[in-house]
């Protein structure tokens, strides 16, 4: 596969009016609102500041939360166009709406070399569903798209998928970085290949794993959705973490993995617990088996060597989804040895976003990683996504059929990209562990909100 394509350095940027998705879905305090990690605003800070040296005018836009279609005050973007401004040293126009009377004029009036921020995409309601008047309203804006949330970039919205079929479409930076690290790392994998899943449910991974199974030597399983695959191979369950309506699926995937000579690394021992809290006592379950009105909480001791041993001599090791409920320190072991586990051997590391990042950075091994990527969540459900293909293909988007632009979209946005992109999207993020708070779910600290 060829994973290099046409970025903002590909095109002429002077003197046009760039709209540039960025993924600014931040976390933040829940009383102040204040930001408390402002990676993703950086991750963004290259292609920007290129843009502005470029003599471009940035029309930046990005989704905070989920305010479904309303707006609502505590998920702005204010915040965010305040620390983008400290960033660059220069001020960030904020506008009051999305495509409405604000954005329009701002937009309007923006000069070469200036920068301003839409307000939550999310709040249009026609945002989560590609809306194609919410698209065009978008794109009316701009001259040129520049897509570089790479967070964002398989959700088939009006600002991600939508917008590329009425303007000319490019990647920017941050994106062209994800695939050619990713990329590279799945096109031709340092060998042995060994992939970590961890998190709540096998649904939210299916494309992962049967993906894996095509080029992995080893799969390891674990976390929430590690005991669907126990329950199909025969195991007690208790009451932990379980898809009923995938268990037949788990244990397809485990002949699969043996027709293929694929090595797939399941739990044989954990931490269970009888209720789901941070206060609750921790049991050591030797065996495979859950007693009954115990649940599942983290691997156990033996499975930790098992995996660590596991990686200790890989080539590379993708690792996505937390290995147990690591928001809670006494369920916090198998996910801090997997991280230390990865630190200390020399092959290549990808970490996936969302909690998997979290965890790698709660726990003092970022620094330790080939590559921490910037994306949340996997892709599932809509449209593209069921049939194999990103949701929302910012680089490889054909026009609508219909549209202004159906025949005169360039190759770098045709359709190979799409299986590309998609083989990559499904790589990335992750899940959160069980059926607990939203801040457990995603892995953070007590105190921060998430949105995704």
């Amino acid at each position: 596969m060829n994973y290099n394509k046409k970025t903002v350095k590909d095109i002429d940027v002077s003197g046009k009016k760039v709209l540039l998705r960025c993924d600014f879905n931040v976390p933040q305090d829940k009383t102040t609102g204040a930001i408390t990690d402002d990676k993703r605003i950086r991750a963004a800070l290259p292609t920007i500041q290129y843009l502005l040296d470029q003599g471009a005018a940035v029309i930046a836009c990005s989704h905070l939360g989920k305010p479904k279609g309303e707006v609502k005050p505590e998920l702005s973007l204010k915040p965010v166009s305040v620390r983008l401004s400290e960033l660059l040293g220069k001020p960030v126009i904020m506008a009051g709406d999305v495509v409405g009377p604000d954005a329009k004029a701002k937009a309007a009036a923006l000069k070469p070399g200036e920068i301003m921020l839409l307000e939550n995409t999310r709040f249009e309601p026609g945002e989560t569903k590609n809306d194609p008047e919410l698209a065009k309203e978008m794109a009316s804006m701009a001259e040129i798209y520049v897509s570089d949330a790479f967070g964002a970039v398989h959700r088939a919205h009006a600002s991600t998928a939508g917008v590329a079929a009425y303007l000319p479409a490019v990647s920017g930076f941050l994106i062209q970085k994800e695939l050619e690290v990713m990329g590279g790392a799945l096109a031709n994998p340092k060998r042995p290949l060994v992939a970590i899943l961890g998190g709540s449910k096998v649904s939210s991974k299916i494309g992962v794993i049967n993906n894996l199974l095509n080029i992995a030597d080893t799969i390891i399983i674990g976390g929430g959705m590690s005991y669907t695959f126990a329950k199909a191979q025969g195991a007690k369950v208790g009451k932990s973490l379980l898809e009923e309506d995938w268990i037949q699926y788990a244990g397809e995937m485990v002949e699969k993995a043996k027709e293929k000579g694929v090595k797939l690394l399941l739990p044989v021992d954990g931490l269970a617990a009888t209720e789901f809290s941070a206060d609750a006592e921790a049991h050591l379950v030797d065996g495979v088996d859950i007693p009954d009105g115990m649940m599942g909480m983290d691997i156990g001791p033996k499975t930790i060597q098992l995996y660590s041993d596991a990686v200790k001599d890989a080539g590379t090791v993708i690792w996505n989804g937390p290995m147990g409920v690591f928001e809670f320190p006494a369920f916090a072991e198998g996910t801090r040895a997997v991280a230390k586990a990865l630190a200390e051997t020399d092959a290549i590391t990808i970490v996936g976003g969302g909690d998997s990042a979290a965890a790698v950075a709660q726990l003092g091994f970022a620094d330790k990683m080939t590559h921490i990527s910037t994306g949340g969540g996997i892709p599932r459900g809509q449209g593209a996504a069921r049939r194999g293909l990103p949701a929302g293909q910012i680089i490889s988007v054909r026009a609508a059929p219909g549209s202004p632009r159906e025949s005169s979209v360039s190759e770098s946005r045709g359709e190979r990209r799409s299986s590309e992109v998609s083989e990559l999207s499904r790589l990335r993020g992750s899940e959160g562990y069980g059926a607990c708070s939203d801040d457990a779910r995603r892995g953070l600290p007590a105190g921060q909100v998430r949105a995704q």
